[in-house]
């Protein structure tokens, strides 16, 4: 069963990107959107974690919430897609389920 994960709060703030990260079954989706998306960036709490299971997951971020905070693309780890709010359609659409990490 094909499933994305939204994460939309900051690995500053919760925990939610370490517990996606460690509970998501490899083959799954992840995306960062609002504050979220500081857990996709370089030198965070979840970089690590992200970065190691990287292979394991398709990663994207929600490129209106990363632009909205005054972040690029140049800030993300490697191998994160950063996508448009139709990409993010697209995702949800073409996932059987949606779990949403607060």
């Amino acid at each position: 069963m094909s499933m994305l994960h939204t994460i939309n709060k900051s690995p500053f703030e919760r925990n939610s990107c370490e517990t996606c990260l460690r509970l998501a079954e490899a083959g799954s989706s992840i995306l960062f959107i609002e504050d979220g998306v500081y857990g996709a960036l370089k030198g965070t709490a979840c970089t690590d974690t992200l970065t190691a299971k990287a292979k394991d997951f398709k990663l994207y971020v929600l490129a209106p919430d990363l632009n909205a905070r005054g972040l690029s693309q140049d800030d993300l780890v490697e191998g994160i897609q950063a996508i448009d709010y139709g990409g993010f359609v697209d995702l949800a659409s073409s996932h059987e389920r949606v779990q949403a990490w607060l």
